[in-house]
C-alpha cells in the first residue's frame, strides 16, 4: 500500500515538474524517498537526519522547499502544533489525531464513523479533498502520573 501511495506521488511530482518546467532534481526525489521512509509524524530536522542516514546532504532551504512543495501537491499534510511543525504522508480520505495537551504527544487514530460523518457532509460549492481532526485530552501515561502524584501528596497531608 505505501509502495503504490509512492508511486503514486511521484507520478504526481513528475507531471507538475514537467508542466511547470520544472527541474527534476534528484534531491526531490531523495527527499520525497525519505518522507515515505516514515511510520509516523517527523518534523524537518528529523527528515534531514533521515537523509544525512543516507549520506545525501540536502540543504535546509532546499528540505524546506520541497516539503512546501509536497504540501502544495497534497503529498504531505502539516500540522502546526504548539509552535512545532509536523509532517506526514497525506491520505485521501483524511486524519484524526489525539493530542495530550500535558506532554504534547500526538498519535493518529481511525475512526469509520468518523470518516462516514465528513463524507456525508454535503458542503455548498466546495469539493472537499481530506480533513484532519484534532482531538485534545490526557494520555494515559500523563494520566497514571497526575494520579499518582495526587495520591502522593494525598498520604503526605495525612
Amino acid at each position: 500500500m505505501n509502495d503504490e501511495k509512492k508511486k503514486l506521488a511521484k507520478e504526481k511530482l513528475v507531471e507538475y515538474l514537467t508542466q511547470n518546467g520544472h527541474r527534476k532534481t534528484p534531491e526531490r526525489f531523495a527527499i520525497l524517498d525519505a518522507v515515505f521512509g516514515f511510520d509516523s509524524l517527523f518534523t524537518l530536522a528529523e527528515l534531514g537526519n533521515a537523509l544525512e542516514d543516507q549520506n545525501f546532504h540536502v540543504s535546509k532551504v532546499t528540505l524546506y522547499n520541497a516539503i512546501h512543495l509536497f504540501e502544495q501537491l497534497h503529498i504531505v499534510e502539516c500540522h502546526r502544533l504548539g509552535g512545532a511543525s509536523l509532517y506526514e504522508v497525506a491520505t485521501k480520505t483524511g486524519n484524526s489525531h489525539q493530542i495530550c495537551t500535558v506532554c504534547g504527544k500526538m498519535t493518529v487514530f481511525n475512526s469509520s464513523k468518523i470518516r462516514a460523518a465528513v463524507e456525508e457532509t454535503h458542503l455548498r460549492r466546495f469539493r472537499k479533498e481530506g480533513y484532519s481532526l484534532y482531538v485534545y485530552g490526557v494520555c494515559s501515561s500523563c494520566q497514571a502520573k497526575i494520579t499518582r502524584q495526587k495520591n502522593k501528596k494525598v498520604k503526605n497531608e495525612e
